[in-house]
């Protein structure tokens, strides 16, 4: 991602987010959360202290991936992964993930929090492998999420066979 594409970030952010919660979370409270995650500052941030990978079509960016530093463990967290809903299920998103993953050195497990009723996201990530790790309740703005960590152990420096999926 280049500092010119933050207002395009920022809409497929909104888009998606309003889009996939609709039904889920007030949209209250999906405003409340888009303004605080990212608003320009918080953009400024995410590009300097994390990866963002951004997918365009015709010179639009049309979905990101964003990306936490690879922790000593080897741990990275993927803070999100969205579409423009007209865009998902063509291997895009796939696409983002597998590029984080090729770029970012020592990844040995990537991880995710994605809301229990998130049936986009959820279905995303059992299609890749990830394996929920536990449950919990997450007060959002005094609305309770019931979130599920997913996370996908990845095998790096051998060759990639089947049925592995790298």
């Amino acid at each position: 991602m280049r500092h010119e594409d933050t207002e395009q970030v920022q809409d497929v952010a909104k888009t998606s987010w309003n889009a996939t919660y609709e039904g889920i979370i007030p949209l209250e409270v999906q405003e409340n959360f888009l303004k605080l995650a990212y608003n320009d500052e918080k953009m400024k941030q995410r590009l300097e202290r994390s990866f963002i990978f951004v997918a365009e079509f015709n010179g639009r960016v049309i979905g990101f991936a964003n990306f936490s530093p690879v922790r000593d463990n080897g741990k990275v967290k993927l803070a999100a992964i969205y579409l423009y809903p007209e865009y998902q299920e063509k291997g895009i998103g796939s696409a983002l993930l597998r590029q984080g993953i090729k770029d970012l050195d020592g990844i040995k497990e990537i991880y995710i929090n994605v809301e229990k009723d998130n049936k986009i996201g959820k279905a995303f990530y059992d299609a890749k492998s990830f394996k929920v790790v536990k449950e919990f309740d997450d007060d959002f703005d005094g609305h309770i999420l019931k979130t599920v960590l997913v996370q996908k152990p990845l095998a790096r420096n051998i060759e990639c066979q089947f049925p592995l999926k790298c």
